[in-house]
């Protein structure tokens, strides 16, 4: 197995690339627990092409979609579902500048992709930290959004890092070792 993130991100996307979508089947499962769990505003993601598609759970949830912002550090915002219209540098929806903002204090869940986990909660994103500078100040529920081939036993971590406490798959939902 690789020994860097970098190798990692090679090998996550080589193997994700021969996997089939379950989207509907991830989709369906988050929806029970979240509602299980009483979240009603969730910030999601614009799927990217290889990662799991959420965008059904905005019939059931309030959906909050994310832009990146680069200046004068690097972050996320959080905005209203419908409004990610704009393509981003990445190539998933976003929304535009000027969007409403909404704060964190007031999301109950986070989605968050990536193109691995561990199963200590660990997750490989593509590199640019957004979400390890947004969870630091969330104390609400983290869900790892991936499918079940690519969580592996172990993910290089940096001190940064914050492990997600679910993962949600086709298979269904499971509590992170974190």
């Amino acid at each position: 197995m690789p020994s860097n993130k970098a190798g990692w991100r090679t090998w996550a996307r080589e193997e994700r690339q021969a996997l089939p979508n379950h989207s509907a089947a991830v989709t369906a499962h988050l929806g029970a627990f979240l509602r299980q769990t009483g979240a009603r505003r969730v910030l999601a993601y614009r799927a990217l092409p290889g990662e799991l598609d959420v965008s059904a759970l905005a019939q059931g949830f309030e959906l909050l979609a994310s832009r990146a912002r680069f200046k004068p550090t690097p972050r996320l915002t959080l905005h209203p579902w419908d409004t990610a219209t704009e393509m981003s540098r990445f190539g998933a929806l976003q929304p535009p500048a000027n969007a409403p903002e909404v704060p964190l204090s007031d999301v109950d869940a986070i989605l968050l992709p990536g193109l691995a986990f561990d199963i200590q909660g660990v997750r490989l994103g593509y590199g640019g930290g957004f979400y390890d500078r947004l969870l630091p100040g969330f104390g609400g529920l983290t869900v790892g959004v991936i499918q079940r081939a690519l969580i592996v036993p172990r993910l290089p971590a940096d001190a940064h890092d914050c492990p997600v406490a679910w993962l949600a798959t086709e298979d269904g939902l499971e509590r992170t070792r974190c």
